[in-house]
């Protein structure tokens, strides 16, 4: 049995293997309300780079997935602003779980139910490596940047503030 076998085959790795993705999952136990303190703790790396997708919306209700480094927070008026809309405010979890296909605190980018537009924190990209949800709670996969921008194509933005 080789490694990637006895990972959980979500949406997510469905579509990292069609693109010919080279990453490696990593599981660890799911802490409700852990976020990426907890699952980089699992994982002995530093916080900055475990990333969050996180699913909001206009206000419109037009969803998009935003991604930003685990010890940050979105300025969502910033984002706001760079998007020209008024408002963008984080999605209730049932309407984010509709909108990805996903459990929330299992959320990938990849493979989402709905197509939406990406937006990525721009030093994200400027990382070696990254560790981002492999779509299930308590799974991680580990995967250059340079993927995410060749699959997702996201727009670069800074909005990230600490908190």
């Amino acid at each position: 049995m080789t490694d990637k076998e006895k990972f959980p085959m979500t949406l997510a790795i469905r579509e990292l293997i069609a693109h010919n993705v080279n990453y490696t999952g990593h599981l660890f136990p799911y802490q409700e309300k852990g976020g990426t303190k907890h699952s980089s703790e699992q994982l002995g790396v530093d916080e900055h780079i475990v990333i969050k997708t996180l699913i909001m919306e206009t206000e419109d209700k037009t969803p998009l997935v935003v991604l930003m480094h685990g010890d940050l927070q979105v300025s969502t008026k910033q984002l706001a602003r760079e998007l020209g809309v008024k408002t963008i405010s984080p999605c209730k979890p049932e309407v984010a779980d509709r909108h990805s296909g996903y459990q929330v605190g299992g959320t990938s980018p990849f493979g989402t139910k709905r197509k939406m537009p990406v937006y990525m924190e721009k030093s994200i990209a400027d990382l070696e490596m990254i560790y981002i949800n492999g779509g299930k709670r308590g799974f991680l996969v580990s995967l250059s940047p340079k993927e995410v921008l060749r699959l997702l194509n996201p727009q670069l933005v800074t909005v990230g503030v600490r908190e």
